[in-house]
């Protein structure tokens, strides 16, 4: 199974709930700390509730996450909660991240995994293009497309 990148994922208080999500799903390890583990409260206020760090999946794949400082307010289930601006990836417009394996098999636990409590945009299955293919919002509104890419499944 293959994933894209590194995902650098802005969340509105719920980034230790999308990390340790995030490990469930995709297993390795995680890595959560917060701006107090720093020695930083009488800097900022709520450094003991801004969280920030990173899912490294068993096949390399990060998945990096980050409070928004001073906000504490829940992601909207199925609604886009991510967009890029200036390398960052903030809240509020959608992106795409994407999963791809070389069989049904490989993917579908990671479509179920990803799926609960998601909103599903186009459900998994085959495709005219793919022997399978879906796409989702999971539960903090990011928009994951899993595939089974046509060239992986015929070799």
């Amino acid at each position: 199974m293959s994933l894209n990148a590194v995902a650098h994922l802005n969340f509105t208080g719920q980034a230790r709930a999308a990390l340790e999500f995030y490990q469930s799903v995709f297993g390795g390890q995680a890595t959560i700390v917060t701006y107090g583990d720093f020695g930083l409260p009488a800097e900022l206020p709520d450094a003991g509730k801004v969280v920030f760090g990173q899912v490294t999946a068993d096949n390399g794949f990060s998945v990096m996450a980050y409070d928004v400082p001073g906000t504490d307010g829940p992601a909207t289930p199925a609604t886009p909660t991510t967009r890029r601006e200036n390398g960052t990836t903030i809240t509020k417009e959608p992106f795409f991240l994407s999963v791809r394996g070389a069989t049904v098999d490989e993917v579908s636990p990671v479509w179920k995994g990803l799926a609960e409590g998601a909103t599903v945009i186009e459900e998994f299955g085959p495709a005219p293009w793919a022997p399978a293919f879906g796409m989702l919002a999971d539960r903090f509104g990011v928009t994951w497309i899993i595939d089974v890419a046509a060239g992986y499944a015929q070799g």
